[in-house]
């Protein structure tokens, strides 16, 4: 009788723990999508307060794939990581390099553009030389709490570094002449040259990508325990790269290869 009850039990036990387990495996239906809304042509808010841009695009493209609704949250930069970790939304889609850092707290899914990395100033600027030495004491207007901050803080350790909360709000500071140069992604910088700072400004140099500082490249960022929201996104990123989708949107924002 006695090992009669321990089989009873151990069946209840192993019953319980089979159902903890289907509990815990969730399907995905609706997903919530981050973005920042400040950083032109990937995400923006136009002037109806409406989202657009590459990623807006790129992201309805990957849930129509994934055949999920989703929807989209606007986050300001500096806490974007925190409110993915707080549930806010379930994956940022906002222009966020890969890095080993930012892997301690969060996964990446496949990456969907790597492009390269500027430095612009004003149009009177005659050297092209940007190595550390050669902008000493110099500004340099970054967005804060990115790669490209990090960047100048290592490398340009002689200038002076100014990090701005949107990209648009350093942009705004070298055309007043309150900046002398500003390090961030070439099509960012590019789309502010085709705009607002086609008379003041031009680009001066090249960065070349530091993998320990810059990381792999743009992806998108889920928290870890939901490795299966990674895999659905990485196939669906896999699936508009061989069917040319990817492509297809891309090319409706940019002038050259964005991966």
């Amino acid at each position: 009788m006695k090992g009669f009850v321990r089989f009873i039990a151990a069946a209840a036990l192993t019953v319980v723990g089979a159902t903890g387990v289907l509990a815990q495996a969730k399907e995905w239906k609706e997903i919530r999508i981050g973005t920042e809304g400040a950083y032109p042509p990937f995400n923006n808010l136009n002037a109806k307060k409406e989202l657009e841009g590459f990623e807006i695009d790129y992201g309805n493209l990957l849930c129509e794939k994934m055949k999920v609704k989703c929807s989209w949250v606007v986050q300001d930069w500096d806490g974007i990581i925190p409110a993915l970790l707080a549930s806010k939304y379930d994956i940022i889609i906002a222009g966020m390099n890969a890095t080993d850092e930012r892997k301690k707290r969060v996964d990446f899914t496949s990456v969907y553009t790597k492009t390269p990395i500027w430095i612009i100033g004003p149009k009177t600027t005659t050297s092209t030389d940007v190595s550390p030495t050669a902008l000493k004491g110099k500004a340099i207007g970054v967005q804060g709490s990115t790669v490209h901050a990090n960047f100048v803080e290592k490398i340009y350790k002689d200038s002076t570094a100014r990090p701005y909360p949107t990209q648009e709000e350093a942009n705004l500071d070298l055309l007043s002449g309150r900046l002398d140069y500003i390090i961030a992604d070439s099509l960012s910088l590019e789309d502010f040259l085709n705009g607002k700072g086609k008379d003041c400004c031009k680009q001066i140099g090249v960065i070349e990508r530091d993998p320990a500082i810059h990381g792999a490249g743009v992806a998108g960022a889920v928290r870890k325990e939901d490795a299966a929201l990674k895999e659905m996104f990485n196939k669906a990123i896999a699936e508009s790269l061989a069917d040319g989708s990817h492509k297809k949107i891309a090319d409706k924002y940019f002038k050259i290869p964005i991966l």
